[in-house]
């Protein structure tokens, strides 16, 4: 392709290969298998919201690897979109079983679902080797006409 037309096609669709500002293989459909984001040191944090409602769609066991958190909250509770889900959960065993040091996490999921209790009934012992609680909100906030679980977390 002669030099002026590749200036042209280039300068016609700017965002093209493009997801969030980073440019992306154009071979792959899927942006998350795509992104080339350089690796860093971990960051650690005390409190990390588990994105998507905890959905497989975007967090996997890198994202556990690399977002060291004290405290880790699932608010998934649609089990028709697999939030939450338990490829996810598994994601932060696997992604905590690497962090080479054996730092206390805790799991606050803000719903009791099916998925999270069978999770943590059949890795229980992993857990425990991993130093992963799992917090069960047995406390209930009532405000006006609706009460709903909660829980405290002081730092």
């Amino acid at each position: 392709m002669p030099e002026d037309e590749l200036s042209r096609s280039s300068h016609s669709n700017p965002g093209k290969n493009l997801v969030n500002g980073i440019k992306t293989n154009p071979a792959s459909n899927s942006p998350k298998s795509s992104l080339s984001v350089p690796l860093g040191p971990p960051v650690y944090v005390d409190l990390a919201y588990i994105p998507n409602h905890c959905s497989g769609k975007n967090t996997d066991p890198e994202f556990f690897k690399r977002v060291r958190a004290s405290y880790y909250v699932v608010s998934g509770n649609d089990a028709a979109n697999g939030e939450p889900s338990r490829a996810v959960l598994d994601a932060l065993l696997e992604g905590k079983s690497q962090w080479g040091e054996n730092l206390q996490v805790t799991l606050i999921p803000t719903h009791d679902t099916e998925v999270t209790r069978e999770w943590y009934q059949q890795t229980h012992e992993k857990q425990q080797e991993l130093n992963i609680m799992v917090l069960a909100s047995s406390s209930t906030v009532v405000m006006q006409d609706e009460s709903f679980p909660a829980c405290k977390i002081e730092f």
